[in-house]
């Protein structure tokens, strides 16, 4: 019996490492889908003409409002019914997650620009930069510092929101465990395996942001975060930690 669960891993880890693959490649893909929407609308939600408000406040408060879930069926199912097309499966659940999470990002992204202290603002323009400029040189690179945690909490959001794929017939990581569950009888071990990639594919993301957040720090002059995630666990203690645990 103390051979089951190394042999269920070492059979099964190539379909494992195959639907990992999948789910890593749908996060990236709705990563980068909601990132360039959520700079676009973000930015649009700050400016003064009404309209451009009016565009970013629809998209927002639409795609945070339908569920992600119903969206990637609706896109998956719906489309082909009342149009002459049809998605695929895995372009209509990057669409869906990218749509659904890149509202979010849009909110975030518009809350750090606002946050760039007015007198930066005003300085670019008594210095007579055009907006262009002034949110390229100065606004941006300071808002772009502020909104990296919440971008890489955005992130592993939409990692494990790529799980309910598997319902529109992507073969993901999800879909994979659940298969190898139904073949083998093996239930615990079929999910637990899926658990642990899972997090691993998470620990990659989250060191991937800290190292962002680093860089976007060191070049605003400020002392990078600690970081989190398995960069905690490679820093060396601080001198008041060493000294405080020493005590004990």
């Amino acid at each position: 019996m103390g051979s089951i669960p190394v042999d269920f891993f070492i059979d099964r880890f190539p379909l494992y490492l195959e639907g990992a693959g999948t789910t890593f490649t749908i996060t990236v893909l709705g990563t980068a889908l909601a990132f360039v929407l959520a700079m676009v609308i973000g930015v649009l939600g700050t400016l003064r003409n009404p309209v451009a408000r009016g565009v970013a406040s629809f998209y927002t408060e639409t795609f945070r409002g339908i569920a992600a879930l119903v969206l990637m069926f609706w896109m998956a199912f719906s489309i082909p019914q009342i149009t002459p097309y049809e998605l695929d499966v895995t372009f209509a659940a990057v669409l869906a997650l990218g749509l659904n999470v890149g509202a979010y990002g849009a909110e975030v992204v518009r809350a750090s620009i606002n946050a760039v202290p007015k007198a930066q603002t005003e300085a670019t323009i008594a210095l007579n930069m055009t907006w262009a400029r002034r949110m390229r040189l100065v606004i941006l690179p300071q808002a772009w510092a502020q909104m990296l945690p919440t971008f890489g909490n955005l992130v592993i959001e939409l990692m494990k929101a790529s799980a309910i794929v598997s319902l529109i017939g992507v073969t993901d990581l999800t879909q994979v465990a659940r298969l190898q569950g139904q073949a083998s009888g093996q239930t615990i071990l079929a999910f637990g395996s899926a658990l642990v990639m899972y997090f691993v594919i998470a620990q990659v993301l989250i060191v991937g942001v800290r190292l962002l957040e680093r860089r976007a720090n060191r070049r605003l002059g400020r002392t990078p975060p600690a970081g989190g995630g398995l960069l905690a666990l490679l820093r060396p203690p601080t001198v008041g930690a060493t000294a405080t645990g020493g005590a004990r």
